[in-house]
């Protein structure tokens, strides 16, 4: 099924920016590559136009070019699929077409009911079949006994290093704050779990040496930008999600910071939004869109207006935000998709330079956005 969708630019007809003229308007059409799926959370390529998709419950499955879905990959370890943990996100190695290496992260459990966010590198097979020599190479210290709040998205970083998003699990709030634990942190490995000379706290007594930043609530987003920066968004309590910036060493501000509110409402902490010490969000949502997957459009496919854009899925309100930024910052956002009327878990750009997206529910599909000019 092709689901149309006739996009008319807020900023006016015949509008520029950055010295790049907009479209009139543009069209796209969602097109279903496959359906299906189970709570599908992320999609990787692989060549010949095949993909390989994450399942909430535990399952990895390659998508034939012709949409087939096939069945579950063998190898996959057991994961803690409660709640919001599950298998959660897998990235290809920048040399998948020559090492046949993937990494992805899930709720590994622990002893009784706890659990916690694990990094696994592994081969796929030559059959595409099964995961080979599956590693895992980090484990989020300490495990926890939640269901909430995993983060774990997965960025290979310009220098082969690979950044790990990962949550604070919601009752351990405070721990974000602290650098002895992994809680609400974003971490930063070598490719074969090893720490990077060039991290921030390598030397600091009483720090974990994986640490890349702190004070992070649950990021669900990353992304390298065209400025070979990292890019992440992070859902906030009852409003307050965040787009960030992530630097070595910085401290994100949660919980002691936020634009959002505890659940029924009152506030979190002393209620307050900045503090000296604690980074700002470069933009935040309030109220919360529940954001999920996050890309960059660097192709041409739809035309220079929406090439350098960045695209963010919300899980809450069921569209995807096609977000314009000048000079580092938010310019205007444009709410796509919203005639398809599904969970959006996640987006990304393809080798063709299309936006794929990913919907999440136990019949759920990927799409592909076709333009339409």
């Amino acid at each position: 099924m092709a689901i149309a969708q006739r996009v008319i630019l807020a900023m006016g007809i015949g509008a520029t920016f950055s010295g790049t003229a907009f479209a009139a308007d543009t069209t796209i059409r969602a097109t279903t590559v496959a359906r299906g799926l189970d709570s599908p959370w992320a999609v990787a390529f692989l060549p010949g136009a095949q993909y390989l998709v994450t399942e909430r419950p535990g399952t990895m499955r390659l998508v034939a070019a012709d949409g087939k879905v096939g069945p579950p990959l063998a190898g996959v370890p057991p994961v803690a699929a409660a709640g919001q943990g599950g298998l959660l996100d897998v990235v290809t190695d920048k040399d998948f077409a020559h090492n046949r290496q993937i990494f992805f992260c899930y709720s590994e459990p622990g002893e009784g009911s706890s659990n916690g966010t694990a990094l696994a590198s592994a081969l796929l097979s030559r059959k595409q079949d099964t995961l080979e020599d599956v590693k895992v190479i980090f484990r989020q210290q300490p495990k926890v006994d939640s269901g909430s709040h995993f983060g774990c998205r997965i960025v290979e970083a310009p220098d082969g290093n690979l950044w790990l998003t990962l949550g604070e699990r919601y009752s351990r709030r405070n721990d974000a704050q602290k650098l002895d634990n992994h809680l609400g942190k974003i971490v930063r490995i070598a490719k074969d779990g090893s720490v990077p000379k060039g991290n921030p706290f390598v030397n600091r007594p009483g720090a974990l040496p994986e640490i890349w930043s702190y004070g992070h609530r649950n990021i669900q987003g990353a992304v390298i930008g065209p400025d070979s920066r990292l890019w992440t968004h992070e859902h906030g309590p009852q409003g307050g999600d965040e787009i960030n910036l992530p630097m070595a060493g910085r401290n994100y501000g949660w919980p002691v910071i936020t634009f959002g509110e505890n659940y029924g409402g009152g506030k979190i902490g002393a209620g307050i939004t900045a503090q000296e010490g604690m980074e700002q969000p470069l933009h935040h949502w309030t109220p919360s869109i529940a954001p999920s997957g996050m890309t960059f459009l660097t192709s041409l496919r739809y035309g220079n207006a929406w090439r350098g854009n960045l695209f963010v899925g919300s899980l809450k309100f069921r569209y995807l935000d096609r977000i314009v930024l000048a000079s580092g910052k938010v310019q205007s956002e444009q709410k796509l998709l919203t005639d398809v009327n599904e969970r959006i878990r996640d987006v990304r750009q393809g080798p063709d330079g299309l936006l794929y997206v990913l919907t999440d529910s136990p019949q759920g599909r990927l799409l592909r956005l076709d333009p339409q000019r």
